[in-house]
């Protein structure tokens, strides 16, 4: 079972992160059950292919009550560019 007893519950997180680096501020949006772990590997460069090379931040991020939950949460979340942009500019202090 993953090193969980049977039952436990299995909260998943759904995050934004955001960068500023060579061309331009970026964003990124992703899922994971251990969010600390997560970012630490997207800044080490073991994360997705997209975020290496730069320095993240989290911008947002929600608990949801399963990992099921979380996927779908970063689907609708990877389309909202709207609120992607909105985060961006105010880590970026323009917002």
């Amino acid at each position: 079972m993953g090193g969980q007893e049977f039952g436990a519950q299995e909260f998943g997180f759904v995050y934004v992160l955001g960068s500023d680096g060579a061309g331009g501020y970026r964003t990124y949006v992703g899922w994971t059950l251990d969010l600390g772990q997560r970012v630490a590997r997207h800044n080490a460069g073991t994360g997705a292919k997209s975020t290496r090379g730069r320095v993240w931040a989290v911008l947002y991020a929600e608990r949801l009550p399963s990992r099921a939950e979380a996927m779908s949460r970063e689907w609708y979340l990877k389309r909202d560019r709207a609120l992607r942009r909105r985060l961006a500019l105010v880590a970026q202090g323009l917002g």
